[in-house]
């Protein structure tokens, strides 16, 4: 199966098509919303994209690494990251895109 990327440019030419607005505006919007999901995450708060899923900043504890070509351990410090939950109709779609 080959794998494609869709980029922020390709969503924005996307959004452009569909709803008549200047390819400035479009990128202007988007640029803004980014932003916003950024700075909520950033503050801790829990970004839900009804339809589409969930962000939600969580804690990573520390634990002990192992380099998989020499076999080395090493500590990887604990950090806040990003978990994207998918909604539910989001999932379902997913699944009767692969047959389950």
């Amino acid at each position: 199966m080959v794998s494609n990327t869709v980029t922020r440019a390709i969503i924005s030419t996307a959004a452009c098509e569909t709803t008549g607005l200047a390819k400035g505006d479009v990128a202007a919007i988007s640029q803004r919303m980014f932003e916003l999901i950024g700075d909520a995450l950033k503050a801790g708060d829990t970004v839900k994209l009804t339809g589409f899923g969930t962000l939600q900043v969580r804690s990573r504890a520390e634990r002990i690494g192992r380099n998989p070509r020499t076999g080395t351990q090493h500590k990887i410090t604990s950090r806040q990251t990003v978990i994207f939950t998918p909604s539910a109709k989001l999932r379902e779609a997913l699944d009767n895109l692969t047959g389950r």
